[in-house]
């Protein structure tokens, strides 16, 4: 009998409310206007700190529920899970990065809030998010072509430490 099977219907329910959540979350802290993460990027003008207050709640509120995921497992309705910390730094990771960063900076949005604001409608939102399913779909197309295994950085005694 499959008991994973038995919880689909609790874990999408679980899933749709925790996605309401986050959502709720991006509009009452503003981080759907675009115009306060870009305050928070201009360090040099008139900086809003605001999105550092947001990031910090969310690891604060995150912490304790990874702390208990990595301790069980296995999440709380059972699903067999592994939190690895323990990932190569590699030029997919770095590149990556540096798009996300750029698109960041130049549009104020990131995905999530990307997704909150297309679901009003906005048309910039929308061609953000169009872009953003293009770029995965090239990333998917991309990794279906092997890729050399010495693309890793050498780790160094500061990076084999964990964190914390």
């Amino acid at each position: 009998m499959n008991h994973f099977a038995n919880r689909q219907p609790v874990s999408t329910v679980i899933a749709l409310l925790s996605g309401l959540l986050f959502g709720t979350g991006l509009i009452l802290s503003g981080m759907t206007t675009p115009a306060n993460v870009l305050a928070f990027l201009d360090v040099a003008g008139h900086w809003n700190p605001a999105l550092a207050i947001v990031m910090g709640t969310a690891v604060a509120v995150a912490a304790p529920a990874f702390w208990l995921v990595r301790r069980r497992q296995h999440t709380l309705l059972g699903a067999a899970t592994a939190l690895s910390n323990r990932k190569p730094v590699d030029k997919t990771l770095l590149a990556g990065s540096a798009i996300f960063g750029a698109g960041w900076g130049l549009s104020g949005i990131c995905p999530g809030p990307g997704l909150v604001i297309a679901a009003s409608g906005s048309t910039g939102a929308l061609v953000f998010v169009a872009g953003m399913g293009i770029g995965m779909l090239i990333v998917a197309r991309l990794q279906r072509t092997p890729v050399s295994t010495d693309d890793t950085l050498p780790e160094t005694e500061e990076s084999a430490e964990p964190c914390g």
